[in-house]
């Protein structure tokens, strides 16, 4: 028996060990090897196969003051994983991306594991931001192995020192086929007639309160302009539908919030029907780009969070939404913090609903270029495969009993 622990956090974190604990049940499958896979994650994780020992999904927090909350359950949860290391040590650890808690445990993991494999997949974007004068790339120091997502992320830490494979975006992996536009509409019970925009404001409960009043406020005026818009908001956390609908209310808009078990089973179906989409930067730009879905982009964290980060910690980013970010130009528009405004997503929205489709075929024409820049499909089969390479090769090197 192989036991590996996977530990993640938020949405995004849940979806892709999701992907990744599927490949490793195929994987293991394949090799005759009996597998055990405990978690901390979400849902997500668990409907793939895995233990979970807690859920991490909400414990997600951006800014200074906005994890102040999690404090406490963070440190309740660290004391639950030390008792369940010291009586289920595992063969292996995979640490998928939540750049804060993973960084502590890895160093944890090695300082009280030292022989432990430790591979660290969808590593954190040091390539693409900095604090201060550099990158910490403290990862290096406790990885074994690197799994990179970008090709110039695998290129950043190697060149640093690290041990690093590229295996290409697990989002390759979930393309299928798309129903027309037709399709996805009259499967949605939508007007075939009218334009729909996609709203995407929050994973985090953070962004209820920063991203929801902003961008509710633009539907609303852009519901003005467009009498016929359709708007469908799928809740980024279970729990959020009441919380958007109260604020959609209050901005007058007229809106479908979609539940977020529902949301996921209708993915193809929604960015196949959808003409634009206004979202928050993260996974979900990419999720789009790679459905041909046009969007626009914010975030803002809270003013005292915004001014350490800029003045105390200095942190520099060129771009917010990782499709411009891996593209290195300025395809998708971004609103960022004071720029977060009703009347900046308006104007940055209209375009994409112009009648004559130029800022609409200029975007799909670099999603094009960002398609190839992202590797082939079997992300995560190859992920698989590298994770239980290292792990088996560290037990032939060591007897497993030495490695705890």
């Amino acid at each position: 028996m192989v036991r590996l622990l996977v530990s993640t956090g938020e949405v995004s974190g849940d979806l892709q060990g999701a992907l990744l604990i599927r490949a490793l049940h195929a994987e293991a499958a394949e090799r005759q090897l009996a597998l055990q896979v405990v978690a901390l994650g979400g849902d997500r994780m668990r409907q793939a196969g895995a233990e979970l020992l807690a859920d991490t999904v909400s414990m997600g927090a951006i800014g200074l003051l906005e994890a102040l909350p999690l404090v406490l359950p963070t440190l309740k949860l660290q004391a639950r994983l030390r008792r369940w290391l010291e009586s289920h040590p595992p063969d292996g650890a995979v640490l998928i991306d939540y750049m804060g808690a993973n960084v502590n445990l890895g160093l944890r993991l090695r300082r009280r594991y030292p022989q432990l494999p430790i591979i660290y997949y969808i590593a954190p974007q040091e390539w693409a931001w900095r604090l201060g004068d550099g990158g910490t790339t403290r990862l290096i120091g406790f990885t074994d192995r690197i799994l990179a997502i970008f090709p110039e992320e695998a290129r950043f830490y190697g060149s640093h020192g690290a041990a690093v494979t590229w295996v290409g975006h697990p989002l390759i992996d979930t393309l299928g086929q798309m129903p027309t536009r037709q399709e996805a509409r009259a499967q949605l019970n939508l007007d075939p007639d009218q334009p729909v925009l996609l709203l995407l404001p929050a994973s985090r409960r953070q962004e209820l309160r920063y991203l929801l009043p902003p961008m509710a406020a633009a539907a609303a005026q852009l519901q003005r302009r467009y009498p016929g818009l359709q708007v469908l908001v799928p809740a980024g956390q279970a729990g959020f539908e009441p919380l958007l609908e109260a604020g959609l209310r209050r901005a007058g808009v007229r809106a479908r919030v979609i539940a977020d078990a529902a949301a996921d089973g209708q993915w193809p179906q929604l960015c196949a029907a959808a003409d634009v989409a206004l979202t928050k930067s993260g996974t979900a730009n990419l999720q789009l780009a790679l459905r041909g879905v046009p969007q626009v982009t914010g975030y803002r964290v809270s003013r005292p969070t915004a001014f350490v980060a800029r003045h105390l910690l200095r942190f520099n980013v060129a771009h917010i939404s990782p499709v411009n970010l891996i593209l290195e130009e300025r395809l998708v528009p971004e609103l960022l913090q004071d720029r977060l405004t009703a009347a900046a997503i308006v104007a940055a929205v209209e375009p994409l609903l112009a009648a004559d489709g130029v800022a609409v075929r200029t975007m799909l024409e670099g999603y094009s270029r960002l398609r190839l820049r992202l590797g082939e499909p079997g992300v995560t089969r190859r992920a698989a495969a590298a994770i239980l390479d290292q792990v088996q090769a560290a037990a032939v090197a060591l007897p497993a009993a030495s490695c705890v």
